[in-house]
Parts: structure tokens; sequence; C-alpha cells
């Protein structure tokens, strides 16, 4: 295997257990490595990691209701409304500095480190 192929295996495998265990993985793990391991533009690695998640979201949804963890009918009644966020964000991020999404990135996720420890 090339490198290159075990760096990816390394961020896919990163991506599935944070999306296990946290119902994460895309823009915590997929977009930073492929900015900082492959030299992906970050609109580029938003794009990508968005593309891995569904079938990573689906594994992990999948694993999660043979455990009984899923709510289906709660699950569709936050991503219907979600669609219209991601026409926004994705037209937002289209018009915003790479610097600024990355910015705002950062920012978010001190915030949300902050919110779940306190």
């Amino acid at each position: 295997m090339s490198p290159r192929l075990a760096r990816l295996a390394v961020v896919a495998t990163a991506a599935g257990a944070f999306s296990g265990l946290f119902g994460v993985g895309g823009g915590v793990i997929i977009v930073p490595l492929l900015v900082l391991w492959f030299g992906y533009e970050p609109k580029v690695a938003t794009g990508t990691s968005l593309a891995a998640i569904v079938v990573i979201g689906a594994m992990a949804a999948g694993a999660h209701a043979g455990y009984g963890n899923v709510n289906a009918a709660k699950g569709v009644a936050i991503g219907l409304p979600a669609i219209g966020g991601v026409i926004m964000g994705t037209a937002l991020q289209q018009h915003v500095s790479e610097r600024a999404v990355a910015a705002l990135f950062v920012v978010l996720s001190i915030a949300s480190a902050v919110v779940l420890v306190l």
C-alpha cells in the first residue's frame, strides 16, 4: 500500500470511529486531515468529506439502529429542515474566504468543546 493510501485509510478509520462513537466525523476529522495531510483546498475538502460522510453516516446509523439507538422519526424531523441550512451554508461558503471559513470552524470547535466540558 502506498503511503498516500495508508494515510487515507487512517483518515477514513478515524472518521468512522468518531462517527460511531460521537456522531461526528466529517468536519471534525476528515476536513482538517485532508487539508493538512493531503493539501486539499478547504472547499474541496468540505465537499469530499460530505460525499464520504454519506457512506459513513449510513453505516453508523445502521450500527446504532442494531443497538436500538435510532429514532428515525426524530432523525427525519431534524434532517428535512437541515436541507435549507445546507443550501444556505454551501452558498455562503462560496462567497467567503477560505481563511474566514477556517476561522469560523475553529471558533465553533472551541465553543463546542467548552460547552461539552461544562
